[in-house]
């Protein structure tokens, strides 16, 4: 569901950037409210896990299309809503820059859609009371796949909204939309059982972390080596391996479009914003669409596997490098209140 430039006009684009901004800034902030520097490498080995998975395509039988794991719900259950906000803007960041997935200027939009709705409206409202604090694996099953439904659907309806507000395309908000939820509901549902299998393991192995996220409290002493190495190695297999096997058919959003009847080929000519952002992209991107940067058309599977363990370790590092800056500071200014006292 990752929107591209040419669903955008700048204005709507530019609102969501703010948008966006004004939501990093207030998870910013209460994260650093309980500075936690043992969830820092949780967060990165999350991030890396979660940009993996949204690689792997999967066939949704009988419409032609795919769907993938967004994540969002799963990295609130083990993070807490403001942290996992701020994994996935990472991980779309680092999508967007480095692999051209998503446009610049939709940047704003796919951080708002794919993280906003999920961390901090569906797990807070749909996840957590359907859970509850001693969640069995009904309860599971049944909060993660209402809060993936949800979460996703609004989602959607947010790509739709801003699309039809742009108003550069041809395709019609009624049309869009009778397409775009419907195969964004069978997504949802899949993601639900997919996050409902990954949360109940961990629920069995390290229950305490689940208990802490919904708190929204630091992991303080609690032991989670075996965790950080399980999900590092899901995410080696996944991004080296079995992206390897995942559908060609076009994703959710792409799909609807098609279906809506329209190529959602902008009508108006792109702005010198968009030409500049585009040309900025290309210029970033190590391997647009996760293949290599020389040859567009030819799909090479091993360029795609090389892709995705890149893009897991550039997650990982920029979570890992942005957790030390931000503790350098914070370990300063207290200096600086012990000296002044």
């Amino acid at each position: 569901m990752h929107m591209a430039d040419a669903l955008l006009s700048p204005t709507v684009g530019g609102i969501m950037w703010a948008a966006t901004a004004i939501t990093t800034v207030y998870c910013s902030k209460k994260v650093s409210a309980n500075p936690d520097d043992r969830k820092i490498p949780l967060m990165g080995v999350l991030g890396a896990f979660v940009f993996t998975a949204q690689m792997i395509n999967f066939a949704i039988p009988g419409t032609g299309s795919s769907g993938h794991l967004g994540g969002g719900i799963l990295l609130a259950a083990l993070l807490g809503p403001h942290a996992s906000f701020l994994v996935m803007a990472s991980v779309l960041i680092v999508q967007a820059l480095f692999f051209a997935d998503g446009g610049l200027l939709a940047l704003g939009c796919n951080i708002f859609n794919l993280g906003f709705f999920p961390c901090l409206v569906a797990y807070p409202l749909i996840y957590k009371p359907i859970a509850g604090r001693t969640p069995t694996p009904a309860g599971v099953l049944s909060a993660s796949l209402g809060a993936s439904v949800i979460g996703l659907q609004l989602g959607s309806l947010g790509v739709v909204s801003q699309t039809w507000l742009s108003g550069v395309t041809e395709l019609s908000y009624t049309s869009f939309i009778m397409f775009m939820q419907p195969i964004h509901l069978i997504i949802g549902m899949a993601e639900g059982v997919i996050t409902a299998g990954v949360i109940s393991f961990i629920w069995k192995a390290r229950p305490e972390i689940l208990s802490r996220a919904a708190g929204d409290l630091p992991v303080g002493d609690l032991p989670i080596k075996n965790v950080l190495i399980g999900f590092g190695l899901a995410a080696l297999v996944t991004g080296g391996f079995l992206v390897l096997y995942v559908s060609e058919n076009p994703d959710g959003l792409n799909w609807a479009v098609e279906q809506a009847g329209r190529t959602g080929t902008p009508e108006r000519p792109a702005t010198a914003l968009q030409r500049n952002l585009a040309e900025l992209q290309n210029k970033t991107a190590i391997q647009p669409e996760y293949q290599a940067k020389t040859d567009h058309s030819h799909r090479d599977r091993n360029t795609k596997s090389l892709a995705g363990l890149a893009g897991g370790i550039i997650v990982l590092l920029m979570v890992l490098v942005t957790g030390s800056i931000v503790r350098k500071i914070r370990l300063k200014n207290t200096s600086r209140e012990q000296h002044l006292r």
